[in-house]
């Protein structure tokens, strides 16, 4: 049933992007001058979770790599990679440049150093969820270099910036600026279609079904892809003909788990506290939470930082926020849920 388990994957990018012209042409706009041995702006791509902000920047990036010789990508998700070491690490990493830096000891002073003493290729570094930064003046360390230039993927504008300097606003609020929307449905099943045709067999599932799937995503790009993967998954354990319809239904719980799981994995330390904090005593408004939360860890970070980690974990749909800011209250998405961080 599955002819190219490739096209299924969570991080694979296509050869053709749907229905994101607008900012597929405003991107590329922006990496335009290093066609010429120019150097380019930082581009802020934002929007919500499964609209295909990485793809994007990914298919971007590499569309120029195949125009321009002199021209490399350095992917980081900054989920798992949150703090200014270890961004500094990845791209001298694929700098080639690690063999003598110590991760207890390397200032970070040495490891800007290498990086601005860097005369290679020019190089795009993609930092995916750069909201999730500790500490942002990383961006400030990149936007500056010659060399470099910067796609900052983020959910909304303004959680960024709420974490960085004024010198630093400045400069990203007047780079360039690409929002993506949710799909609608139709675009979904064109998402979906073109999906089926590249990695499954023919006839095994009908437009009907993408639509239900497309229906059930409510925009998210990444959940229905899921969902097509769990089911074609299934049918394939199965050996089944066709995906079925009890197989679909399945397949979309089994997709929003994963998920689910995923982004539970996917946070900081810190975040990973103040999730079991409402887990443990839901429904919680911030200030108890924030109460908690200094008790709990060391080193706590500032009441705006939980905020944002709050507002994050809503994003991902991990927490629910009831009321309004004045006094709104956090609960779990789905109070059933077991596997949780610890």
């Amino acid at each position: 049933m599955i002819r190219d388990a490739r096209v299924l994957r969570a991080g694979f990018v296509p050869r053709e992007i749907e229905h994101r012209n607008a900012g597929l042409n405003h991107l590329s706009s922006v990496f335009e001058p290093i066609k010429s041995g120019e150097p380019a702006d930082t581009a802020l791509v934002t929007g919500p979770s499964g609209v295909g902000k990485t793809c994007l920047s990914k298919f971007v990036s590499e569309r120029l790599r195949e125009e321009v010789l002199d021209v490399e990508t350095t992917y980081i998700n900054c989920w798992r990679n949150y703090t200014r070491f270890r961004v500094l690490y990845q791209i001298l990493e694929d700098l080639g440049e690690t063999i003598d830096i110590h991760r207890q000891s390397t200032p970070h002073d040495e490891l800007i150093a290498r990086i601005e003493s860097y005369d290679g290729p020019q190089r795009i570094i993609i930092l995916d969820e750069a909201d999730q930064l500790e500490d942002p003046s990383i961006l400030y360390d990149l936007h500056s270099l010659d060399r470099f230039a910067i796609i900052c993927i983020a959910n909304r504008e303004t959680e960024l910036m709420s974490h960085v300097d004024d010198r630093l606003r400045s400069r990203l609020q007047s780079s360039e600026h690409v929002c993506l929307e949710k799909y609608h449905d139709e675009q979904l099943i064109d998402i979906l279609q073109a999906r089926v045709r590249w990695g499954l067999e023919p006839d095994v599932i009908s437009n009907d079904q993408l639509a239900t799937i497309a229906n059930s995503a409510a925009g998210d790009a990444r959940l229905a892809i899921g969902t097509l993967r769990s089911a074609a998954s299934a049918a394939t354990r199965e050996n089944c003909d066709r995906i079925t319809d009890e197989l679909l239904q399945q397949a979309a719980t089994d997709a929003q788990d994963q998920l689910h799981q995923r982004s539970l994995d996917s946070l900081t330390p810190h975040q990973q506290s103040v999730y079991a904090i409402v887990r443990e005593h839901e429904p919680l408004s911030p200030g108890s939470i924030y109460d908690r939360y200094t008790d709990r860890v060391d080193e706590p970070r500032t009441k705006r930082t939980v905020r944002t980690y709050l507002q994050k974990m809503v994003q991902y749909n991990l927490l629910v926020a009831d009321g309004s800011s004045r006094n709104r209250e956090y609960a779990l998405v789905d109070s059933a849920v077991v596997s949780t961080p610890p």
